[in-house]
């Protein structure tokens, strides 16, 4: 399928490694501008060497902190000033730490609200404009299952990945008579860094391996085993791309088929 991307520019948060990095990988093979931002200098341009290396797509590196508004704004004018224009953004942001209620204090509830929630809110604030001067765009929010089966362990992300969720749905009805379209998409277990520390932490309160842990997870999975890097960056360049010009408001599983709701 030709995602008609080519030449577009597109702006991938947290995307050093990771989902982030699948999708911006995926935007590159098929020609697309790529402006890649981590919080990480070096990680950052690594990323971007890798892709050079592998596409003959522009890419353009940035140091970014999602959860700090003036690092978010200090981008986006950035890539603005550079391309003058931005096609489409992916909202990414690193995990809030695993824990239950009783381990969470005010101070890690307003952490998790900027990196989650705001950095979200922040980050499609500053493309709007934009994008209305491109006459349309489109976004993609990288969520979790967690907005539709709570996962233990993961309070702080339950709860502000499903405030993004609901901010998605309502910014697609507001947005769409602009030909801005937004969409949610949620990995199931995916074989990044993070499930891979999410894991380990799992089996030391176990007493078990994380290999172990592992085979637990991907016997619940019905196509047993976890997603690639590549799969899930496959899905979210076909949401951002004019290939996918009649969704909006939706939320896309990349799972394997491990969640059980109907919708």
């Amino acid at each position: 399928m030709d995602l008609h991307v080519e030449g577009k520019v597109f702006m991938v948060a947290a995307s050093s490694k990771g989902l982030g990095f699948g999708i911006a990988r995926e935007l590159a093979v098929n020609g697309a501008v790529v402006c890649i931002a981590s919080r990480t200098k070096n990680d950052i341009e690594n990323a971007a060497e890798k892709l050079r290396a592998e596409t003959s797509s522009t890419i353009y590196s940035s140091v970014a902190d999602v959860s700090n508004a003036q690092s978010i704004k200090s981008w986006v004018s950035e890539i603005t000033t550079a391309f003058k224009r931005i096609d489409g953004l992916v909202v990414n942001a690193g995990g809030p730490p695993p824990g239950k209620f009783d381990d969470f204090e005010d101070k890690d509830w307003e952490a998790a609200f900027n990196l989650t929630l705001m950095s979200t809110v922040r980050l499609i604030r500053g493309v709007l404009p934009a994008m209305r001067n491109n006459g349309g765009g489109s976004i993609v929010t990288i969520t979790s299952l967690s907005v539709k089966e709570p996962i233990n362990q993961l309070l702080l992300s339950n709860v502000f990945r499903s405030g993004v969720t609901s901010l998605v749905k309502s910014l697609s009805n507001e947005l769409a008579s602009e030909n801005i379209r937004v969409n949610n998409l949620f990995p199931g277990r995916i074989d990044t860094d993070r499930v891979k520390s999410l894991d380990k932490n799992l089996a030391v309160k176990e007493g078990t391996s994380a290999d172990a842990i592992k085979s637990t997870f991907e016997k619940t999975i019905p196509l047993g085993r976890y997603g690639t890097i590549d799969e899930f960056g496959k899905a979210g360049a076909f949401l951002l791309s004019p290939a996918a010009s009649y969704i909006t408001g939706a939320s896309l599983a990349v799972d394997g088929g491990i969640i059980k709701t109907v919708w």
